[in-house]
């Protein structure tokens, strides 16, 4: 059985979010399935709004109870950064996994949290996806 791979992200402009599509396309190139969701807004509409927010895709799940990470094999983590620092977003959702942590749900999980934002950097980051699979798919089922 190959490796299941999740993909979650956090894009309030869509930089992160085409990261994460490139990400998921190496993995399917390299005979992966993966799946995306992204990290739940914390923000308000008219403060987003202000922002100049790209409004976002619904047709990529919102996930709200990290319970849901506990069937992959793998995680890529798309996390913006905020003055250097992750957005309040991500800390309010890692903030729910303490369950998972304390009872090793996450044991053997491979991670990884691509943090490239450039253009250029889209064709890495689908060969970063593409190695990602590959790796987990020797650790765990070679």
């Amino acid at each position: 059985m190959a490796p299941k791979i999740a993909i979650v992200y956090y894009s309030m402009y869509g930089h992160i979010k085409q990261l994460a599509e490139a990400e998921a396309k190496g993995i399917k190139e390299a005979g992966g399935s993966v799946d995306m969701y992204q990290i739940p807004e914390t923000l308000p509409e008219e403060v987003l709004k202000k922002m100049y927010a790209a409004p976002k895709d619904t047709s990529i799940a919102t996930i709200d109870d990290p319970k849901v990470l506990e069937q992959y094999d793998g995680v890529l983590f798309g996390i913006p950064t905020r003055y250097g620092n992750f957005p309040a977003q991500w800390k309010a959702f890692l903030d729910k996994t303490g369950g998972q942590w304390q009872s090793g749900a996450f044991w053997g999980k491979e991670e990884m949290a691509p943090v490239n934002r450039a253009q250029k950097e889209l064709e890495l980051a689908e060969k970063q996806g593409h190695a990602f699979y590959q790796a987990v798919a020797k650790v765990n089922f070679a």
